[in-house]
């Protein structure tokens, strides 16, 4: 993981920390190339998560938005599960 990444995730995690009591309420944000399969992949990764999933593709299709709600324990919880996302899922943005 790069530099630039390891302090995404800790200015997250103190974010996270300063900003909400846990367990919370946490939305995540997807944007990836349509492709169906991604879903399913997110599906997975959140599947002990109880999550809410609202999906929306563009206009022309090309592009897929993903938003993901779960109630985490903690922040250590919502920056293992961006994680597993941007490992398994190529060229997604995550919001």
């Amino acid at each position: 993981m790069g530099t630039e990444n390891k302090n995404f995730y800790k200015n997250l995690k103190q974010l996270l920390d300063d900003t909400s009591s846990w367990p919370s309420e946490y939305i995540y944000k997807f944007i990836y190339s349509s492709n169906p399969e991604n879903i399913e992949i997110l599906k997975d990764i959140f599947k002990t998560s109880n999550a809410d999933f609202k999906v929306k593709t563009s206009k022309n299709d090309k592009y897929t938005s993903v938003s993901v709600k779960i109630i985490a324990k903690n922040p250590d919880l919502i920056i293992e599960n961006y994680k597993k996302v941007a490992d398994k899922i190529e060229n997604i943005i995550l919001l």
